[in-house]
């Protein structure tokens, strides 16, 4: 079994999160620079075996798509064209970054910690994949 990897897609910095080989437990991968997002997934790839990409999907509370909505599907595209053989599926990301930010509080960080963007990221890309295995074990 390959691990699943879930994508937190912003237009500035995209957070990544990983599953372990078992696919039960999320951890936070990294934040990289959106324009390298690709590139580093392809390098991942190359090492670990990925069974899927989660990519969280923008909507608004009345599950209308975000103004991010096209952004996130270029980037599947491109991820898709870039690595065919692993399937996209997408992932409702609302409320991903407030949740986050909560578990950082939860967490004891202090609030100059809290304010780094990337760790935000990072956390929000674990937060929906902790949700879609979650969704898949109870399936």
């Amino acid at each position: 079994m390959g691990r699943i990897i879930a994508i937190d897609y912003g237009r500035k910095r995209t957070g990544l999160a990983v599953s372990d080989t078992m696919q039960i437990i999320a951890s936070g991968l990294a934040t990289v620079p959106t324009d390298k997002a690709v590139t580093f997934l392809k390098d991942y790839v190359s090492q670990e075996q990925v069974d899927v990409f989660v990519l969280g999907l923008p909507r608004q509370m009345n599950n209308e798509p975000s103004e991010n909505m096209q952004h996130v599907k270029d980037f599947a595209g491109r991820l898709r064209k870039a690595i065919p053989e692993i399937p996209v599926e997408y992932a409702d990301e609302r409320f991903t970054s407030i949740m986050a930010h909560q578990a950082m509080i939860d967490g004891g960080l202090r609030k100059k910690r809290r304010q780094d963007k990337t760790l935000v990221d990072k956390i929000a890309a674990t937060l929906i994949l902790q949700g879609y295995l979650e969704k898949k074990r109870n399936l």
